[in-house]
């Protein structure tokens, strides 16, 4: 489904169901209570924004950053002196991400990993968290691979919104990928979904444009 979009597959949070100005589809997410999610690929495929890169701030190396998609995120590490690798399982995005020379790895978060029991910080965004519709499980696999006092950061979505498992798919134009789980948590959920992982929340803020962002030990 990635390869469907050229781009990694992860919900914005954003809802609308207009296609862009010059009359083109735009990617989007269905879940199966009928909401629909725009994709922001432009920002995915973009470099990492200000707002971004002060976030980094708090990544320690070496880094792991689960579902980088285009590789913004692990470039801008390497551009900031912090070691990071990419994983994804999505072709078309890896060729995007070395195409800015971030270093990346086609695996999928479950498989066997380099580096395992060695990372400082694993690297949940974008929505990522929701990888395989099980948040507790993509959390303990996280902490598998970092070594002693190693955090994750995470980035949910804003209090209010309800934590839980949704069936979506990808559309884009008359294109439509196969349904699978998600998972979204909301800033207020995230502590029980931590503790159902076995970590603790040690902090949860907000940056400008209403995102959320956790550290989880």
């Amino acid at each position: 489904m990635t390869d469907l979009l050229a781009h990694d597959r992860r919900p914005g949070p954003s809802t609308a169901t207009a296609d862009a100005a010059d009359g083109s589809p735009r990617p989007s997410l269905l879940s199966n209570d009928g909401r629909r999610h725009l994709l922001p690929v432009q920002r995915w495929r973009a470099d990492a924004s200000a707002l971004e890169r002060e976030v980094l701030g708090v990544v320690e190396g070496p880094a792991i950053d689960l579902g980088c998609g285009p590789g913004r995120i692990v470039a801008a590490l390497g551009e900031m002196g912090v070691p990071a690798l990419g994983i994804d399982t999505s072709p078309a995005a890896l060729a995007l991400a070395r195409d800015r020379r971030a270093p990346v790895l086609e695996r999928s978060i479950f498989d066997r990993l380099p580096g395992t029991g060695r990372w400082r910080t694993a690297i949940l965004l974008d929505g990522n968290v929701g990888i395989g519709g099980d948040a507790p499980r993509l959390l303990a696999r996280c902490a598998e691979l970092l070594g002693s006092g190693g955090t994750t950061l995470v980035e949910v979505e804003p209090p209010g919104v309800d934590t839980g498992v949704l069936e979506v798919r990808v559309e884009f134009g008359t294109r439509r990928s196969t349904w699978f789980p998600w998972a979204i948590v909301g800033a207020d959920g995230l502590p029980g979904v931590a503790a159902a992982a076995g970590l603790d929340v040690t902090s949860l803020w907000a940056a400008a444009g209403n995102r959320w962002f956790a550290q989880l030990s």
